[in-house]
């Protein structure tokens, strides 16, 4: 067995996109994974099954989540060493700001990161290493160009949570 990380994307976001912690658990426990846990209700899952593609594995959840959510939930699934790996390599900028991690489906190509990197400000700074974008930011997240919705538009399909929460499940689950 191998345990994977899974993040799930535009969840509990509105009245239409509802996907409780309970029905998480029971959609990933339905493919008859184990050791199932969630944190927060933003799509933060642990879990190990048997397979060994990361893009088996993150078609398998997103067919169980759309089946049970009753809408596409994008996926993005690590293995432990690789969200310990980000939460290192955020704490090596020793940025001050606002931190957030953008994980990505895909590893981009050197170009596509120099394209985002390149969109960096002095109030919101890029750095791509890997699947995962850090958004170091100096202003509100919700006021910067510099998001999630930026991160998808050049790197394709994203997630995103704040440096508190990868650090968190760094602690929990890693």
């Amino acid at each position: 067995m191998t345990t994977y990380l899974a993040f799930l994307r535009a969840i509990n976001l509105g009245a239409k996109r509802k996907f409780p912690k309970d029905d998480i658990v029971a959609a990933v426990e339905g493919l008859g994974w184990t050791d199932v846990r969630t944190h927060i209700n933003t799509g933060n899952v642990r879990f190990d099954c048997p397979l060994r593609s990361r893009a088996k594995v993150e078609a398998a959840l997103e067919q169980a989540f759309a089946e049970r959510a009753g809408f596409e939930v994008p996926t993005i699934v690590l293995t432990p060493a690789e969200l310990r790996e980000v939460a290192e390599r955020a704490e090596a900028f020793g940025h001050d700001g606002a931190h957030y991690v953008s994980f990505l489906k895909q590893e981009p190509s050197p170009e596509v990161v120099r394209r985002v990197e390149e969109l960096s400000s002095a109030e919101a700074v890029a750095k791509v290493g890997g699947r995962a974008v850090h958004l170091m930011l100096d202003t509100a997240y919700h006021q910067t160009r510099l998001g999630n919705a930026t991160v998808e538009k050049h790197l394709g399909v994203a997630t995103n949570r704040n440096l508190t929460v990868v650090r968190t499940l760094v602690e929990k689950w890693c």
